[in-house]
């Protein structure tokens, strides 16, 4: 069988929350580190072509502190209240792990693989100055998680 993704290199896990600065807190006592900034991203959905559902959509903000192990990093996400696969979580699910990421290259094939295996695409963005991009896979029923794939250009 063909591999969907062709890397192992798992490169950020992805956890939602109500209140970041709090969250974050409590991570860093626990793992005995600092805490990291907190980041607003903002972004022109016409510019960053962000779609949830196969759907553009009208998300532009969520809140974001990062944690680095070596090459994994940890996400904190706070999303806003504008449709979104996090606020959909956080609103089903209550806080808790979104996704696991995985860094690829040429995502148009990874995600038609993906459709070949029955996992379509539940959010799609360009991020960072247009540097790449983010996909989260629909891929819960198949493998019991959200699969993100990032990409850098």
């Amino acid at each position: 069988m063909q591999p969907i993704l062709g890397t192992t290199t798992m490169v950020q896990v992805g956890i939602v929350v109500h209140d970041i600065d709090a969250t974050k807190a409590k991570w860093a006592q626990f793992l005995g580190m600092s805490a990291p900034e907190t980041l607003t991203l903002t972004a022109d959905p016409k510019l960053t072509e962000i779609t949830y559902k196969a759907q553009p959509s009208t998300h532009t903000t969520c809140k974001l502190a990062i944690f680095h192990f070596g090459n994994v990093q940890m996400d904190l996400i706070e999303p806003d209240d504008c449709p979104s696969s996090w606020r959909t979580f956080l609103e089903e699910k209550g806080e808790g792990i979104h996704h696991i990421a995985f860094g690829v290259t040429d995502t148009q094939d990874k995600l038609d693989k993906a459709a070949e295996m029955g996992i379509g695409v539940l959010q799609r963005a360009k991020f960072g100055n247009l540097a790449g991009e983010y996909v989260y896979l629909d891929s819960q029923a198949a493998l019991g998680c959200i699969v993100e794939t990032l990409e850098s250009y």
